[in-house]
């Protein structure tokens, strides 16, 4: 992510930009964005609320960034498949990086989700433009992996879909997934089960073969 501000790029802007982004990411996630302030974020993250706003500029600046910052995240793993890569390799690989920041960030899947259950209204430009075009990039290349024969030719987007909304799950809906499971807390165990578990059922329900793999 490139810095809020271009100006005094030293190490306390990079750590207090941090201590905003890490106090925003909570702030609004408990309260979305009408319920948050800057004050509110300026106190989580123990800055004053005019260093705050110099560092971010705006509070809706501030929501942007760290809404986009999660989508970069979660699908850096794709940004540069080619036709030529193993699709297994590929997918597990994006599997378990989302399930990981299921994990890690769990309150930056729930701020999104929040965002576009809200019907999206500071990402509409995003999502119509930068990532619509990234979905469709993506999309060419698993069609082109199933032309080679190395997964069945499901529909590409839908499988996308498919991968976002079952890994965010174990952050964006935590409290079903404790309440049933009868925990506190996901353990390391319960997360690579799970994470195991995705990757078997997803990569088998797309038919995806080894390159090189002879065709049943």
């Amino acid at each position: 992510m490139t810095s809020m501000n271009s100006v005094d790029s030293t190490p306390t802007r990079a750590r207090n930009e941090q201590l905003i982004l890490e106090a925003a990411e909570r702030v609004f996630a408990c309260h979305g964005y009408r319920g948050a302030s800057v004050q509110a974020i300026a106190e989580a993250a123990g800055l004053p609320k005019s260093n705050v706003l110099y560092y971010v500029g705006s509070k809706r600046r501030l929501y942007v960034t760290l809404l986009e910052r999660m989508m970069a995240r979660w699908n850096a793993m794709l940004d540069d498949i080619r036709v030529e890569d193993d699709p297994a390799e590929v997918l597990e690989a994006f599997i378990r990086s989302k399930m990981a920041l299921s994990r890690s960030h769990p309150q930056g899947s729930r701020l999104f989700a929040a965002e576009i259950l809200g019907g999206a209204p500071f990402l509409q430009e995003y999502l119509h433009g930068e990532l619509r075009d990234w979905v469709q990039a993506r999309a060419r290349v698993f069609e082109q992996w199933a032309e080679r024969g190395l997964m069945d030719p499901v529909d590409p987007v839908w499988l996308i879909f498919l991968i976002w909304s079952s890994t965010q799950h174990y952050a964006d809906f935590e409290a079903q997934v404790l309440g049933i499971t009868g925990q506190e807390s996901l353990s390391d165990a319960d997360y690579a089960r799970a994470t195991d578990f995705l990757c078997r059922v997803i990569l088998k329900g797309c038919g995806v073969k080894r390159a090189g793999a002879d065709a049943p």
